[in-house]
């Protein structure tokens, strides 16, 4: 599988993955099984801010489920002895497998600085490694033209398909030497699937999803993080 699959699909998918919604209320089956990532994504941010109250670099971690881990492990043919444990040069194999990005490919990640979206770079530096049996990487994402003020920041990592589901689980910290306030905001779960059934539920069975526009529901389901230092 290759490191775009894991993180982002094209259209295509994304319309099989709403053949498959509508077919799920067709059967009539609950609410819960309407919203269905294939992959599953713990997510650590670091906001690494200068001596000026300015962001200069976003450091993401993702923590890989444990099914996708397995079979990317398999794969790659890593961890031979099943103990979840890389050796050094298994973790230097692995490390960049998912920072092969596509041109134009955002990363699913999405910061804003008082309201304007902020230009990241491609990602650099990235590290692999395992924990418990699962894949941890992490990538460096330089704001570009070097800083943004840190004043009024906002981010959300998500998959606007809903292909990839990603949750804020790991550590949200800001590395430097202001003191900047977090807060975190998250999302209705339970109201967002009613509405996505609702929305579904007054489409026609021969409705032609590639000729109409199909919302993307991704960031529906974000984690918003707001990050707020103060200018020096």
């Amino acid at each position: 599988m290759t490191a775009k699959a894991v993180a982002a699909v094209d259209r295509g998918t994304y319309l099989a993955v709403m053949r498959w919604l509508l077919s799920v209320i067709s059967c009539c089956l609950p609410i819960p099984a309407m919203a269905h990532p294939h992959v599953f994504i713990d997510t650590g941010l670091e906001f690494i801010v200068d001596e000026n109250g300015q962001l200069t670099h976003v450091r993401v971690t993702w923590a890989y489920d444990e099914l996708f881990s397995l079979l990317q492990l398999e794969d790659m043919r890593l961890d031979q002895d099943g103990d979840g444990v890389l050796t050094q040069n298994e973790e230097e194999f692995l490390t960049g497998f998912d920072a092969q990005w596509i041109e134009g490919y955002n990363g699913d990640l999405i910061v804003t600085a008082a309201g304007v979206p902020v230009a990241l770079s491609a990602p650099l530096s990235p590290s692999a490694t395992t924990e418990d049996g699962r894949i941890v990487t992490t990538h460096l994402r330089a704001v570009e033209g070097g800083s943004v003020p840190a004043s009024a920041l906002s981010a959300k990592a998500f998959d606007e398909t809903y292909y990839t589901a990603y949750e804020v689980t790991r550590p949200v910290v800001v590395t430097g030497p202001a003191v900047c306030q977090i807060e975190r905001f998250d999302p209705d779960i339970d109201g967002q699937l009613a509405q996505m059934q609702a929305f579904l539920l007054t489409l026609d069975a021969d409705y032609d999803l590639e000729e109409n526009d199909i919302p993307m529901v991704g960031e529906n389901f974000a984690t918003e993080i707001r990050i707020s230092c103060p200018a020096t």
